[in-house]
C-alpha cells in the first residue's frame, strides 16, 4: 500500500493529542493541556483548553476530501456573514492573516467556542428568529458565486452515492433488486421533480442547515459548520426545520416564510422539492456512511450500519418517502 492509500484507509492515524496541541501552539495559541475530541466524524473537531484561560475549537480538514480553495470559499463565506451580523462562527485568522493552516501534514482551521442549546422548533418564536436569519444569510448568499463549492444536485447527492454502494458490494445480494428498484424509483420522482419547477436560482447556502448545527443562546440563535456550503435552491436551508404531520409542517413553513420574507424573496415554486431533497437526503447519507467505511471511526460509532437490517429498513423508508413524493406540495399563504 503506497502512503496515499494508507492515509486514505487510516485518514487521522497520525493525529494524536500531541499533534492537535502542537497545532494549536503553531497557530500562536499558549495551550493548557485541556483536549475534548467534540462530535464530528467527517473532520475531526477538538475542543482545546488554552493557557490564558477559555477555549478555543480546533477543526482538522479530513484528507482528500476538499481542495484549498474549496475550504477557503467556506472560511470566506463564513467570514461575510459575520461581517454583515449574521450569526455564523467563522474561522480566527493567524498572525499571517491566514484562516486555513497547515500542521504536520494536517489541513486545520481554529474557531471561538460558541455554546448553546439546541433550538425549540415546536416554539414560533423560534421559528420566527430562524426565519429572518435565514432570509438575512441567503440575502448575503445571492450577492455573489461560489467559484469552487459543489452545487447541489441530484447526480451528486442521489445518483452517484447509488453507483458506490452498488459498485462495492454493500447492499447484501438477497436484497440487492428490490433496494435497487426502490431507489431508482426514488430518483426518477426525484429527477421528475426537479425538471418540473424549471432552472432554480442558485444561491450561496449553509447547505446543512438542520437543528443540530443551530445552537441557541439567551442572545438568541448562530450556526456553525459551514462544511457543507453549496449552491442550490434557498428551500434546501428551510426544509430540515419541517417535521411532524403535513399540518404542522405547512404552519411551521407559514411561520419561517413570513418573517424570512422580509429580507429575501422566496420562490414557492420550490416547496416541490421538499420531499425530493429529503429523499436525496436519504441516499445520500447511506453512500456517506458506505464511503467512510474504511475509516475506523464509522465502524465503531455507527455498527447498525451495513447489516442486513439496516438496508431492510432503508428499503422500507424508500418506500414510504415514494408515497411522500406523490403527495401534494405543501402551502405557504
Amino acid at each position: 500500500m503506497n502512503n496515499d492509500m494508507h492515509a486514505e484507509a487510516i485518514p487521522y492515524q497520525n493525529l494524536t493529542p500531541e499533534t492537535v496541541l502542537a497545532a494549536v501552539e503553531s497557530a500562536g495559541h499558549a495551550t493548557s493541556g485541556h483536549l475534548l475530541a467534540l462530535n464530528s466524524y467527517e473532520n475531526r473537531v477538538y475542543q482545546v483548553g488554552l493557557d490564558a484561560g477559555g477555549f478555543i475549537v480546533a477543526k482538522f480538514y479530513r484528507p482528500g476530501r476538499w481542495s484549498d480553495e474549496t475550504i477557503l470559499e467556506e472560511h470566506e463565506f463564513a467570514l461575510e456573514l459575520a461581517a454583515q451580523d449574521i450569526p455564523a462562527v467563522s474561522p480566527l485568522t493567524d498572525r499571517s492573516g491566514h484562516t486555513l493552516l497547515r500542521h504536520d501534514g494536517f489541513r486545520f482551521a481554529l474557531f471561538p467556542r460558541r455554546g448553546g442549546r439546541a433550538p425549540e422548533l415546536d416554539d414560533p418564536d423560534n421559528l420566527r428568529w430562524l426565519g429572518r436569519l435565514l432570509g438575512r444569510l441567503h440575502a448575503v448568499g445571492a450577492t455573489r458565486r461560489f467559484a469552487h463549492r459543489p452545487a447541489l444536485s441530484v447526480e451528486r447527492l442521489g445518483h452517484e452515492p447509488y453507483r458506490y454502494l452498488t459498485t462495492h458490494d454493500f447492499i447484501p445480494p438477497e436484497l440487492a433488486h428490490n433496494y435497487s428498484q426502490a431507489i431508482e424509483q426514488v430518483l426518477e420522482i426525484v429527477e421528475q421533480q426537479f425538471s418540473a419547477v424549471g432552472p432554480l436560482r442558485q444561491l450561496r447556502l449553509h447547505g446543512d442547515f438542520h437543528p443540530g448545527n443551530v445552537l441557541w443562546t439567551d442572545d438568541g440563535p448562530h450556526f456553525v459548520d459551514l462544511d457543507d456550503c453549496t449552491s442550490g435552491p434557498a428551500v434546501q436551508d428551510l426544509w430540515m426545520l419541517l417535521s411532524g404531520s403535513r399540518d404542522d409542517m405547512e404552519r411551521q413553513l407559514s411561520i419561517l416564510l413570513e418573517e424570512y420574507a422580509q429580507f429575501f424573496d422566496f420562490d414557492p415554486l420550490e416547496l416541490v422539492l421538499v420531499e425530493a431533497l429529503r429523499a436525496l437526503r436519504l441516499v445520500h447519507y447511506s453512500g456517506w456512511l458506505a464511503r467512510r467505511w474504511h475509516d475506523p471511526a464509522f465502524p465503531m460509532h455507527f455498527p447498525w450500519f451495513n447489516t442486513p437490517r439496516y438496508w431492510e429498513e432503508q428499503m422500507l423508508t424508500l418506500r414510504e418517502q415514494l408515497e411522500r413524493l406523490d403527495a401534494p406540495t405543501l402551502k405557504w399563504r
